[in-house]
């Protein structure tokens, strides 16, 4: 693992956030669980190819997303088979303490609702639009929908 990676990795556990980017003595950061920062840091203009990640948890929603981003790294402390292989596809390095077969969702009776929607799915701007669809169609939801991966 490289030192921005574990920059990022540390800055997490240490800080409690849910998500950290990290480049060049650049960091971004969050508390907000799901994949809701990182559609904001896509929806943001900010460039952050380049960067390494560090992430709570990893589904196939937020492995989508960070392809987006561009970033060259993704260490999580939970990440699903499906995400890691589509980051390996893509190059990114991947680094995580458990691997599982799919992220559960919130009650823990079944499938996180966003790798559920993206499966199947290769290309992340479509994978993209129909989280952002899905979001939409939870809208009485507003504050929650992004926070079951």
């Amino acid at each position: 693992m490289d030192n921005a990676t574990k920059t990022a990795k540390e800055t997490l556990i240490k800080h409690g956030y849910t998500c950290v980017l990290y480049a060049h003595e650049t960091e971004y950061h969050s508390t907000q669980r799901g994949v809701k920062p990182l559609m904001e840091f896509l929806e943001s203009g900010i460039d952050f190819r380049g960067f390494c990640a560090a992430d709570k948890t990893v589904g196939l929603g937020a492995a989508h997303l960070y392809i987006l981003l561009g970033v060259t790294s993704v260490w999580a402390k939970v990440m699903s088979r499906a995400a890691k292989e589509l980051l390996e596809q893509h190059n990114v390095n991947v680094f995580c303490e458990k691997e599982v077969p799919f992220i559960i969702n919130r009650e823990g009776n079944g499938a996180c609702p966003i790798e559920t929607a993206v499966k199947g799915i290769a290309c992340s701007k479509q994978a993209f639009n129909v989280i952002q669809e899905w979001f939409n169609s939870h809208k009485k939801n507003k504050e929650t929908a992004f926070d079951e991966e």
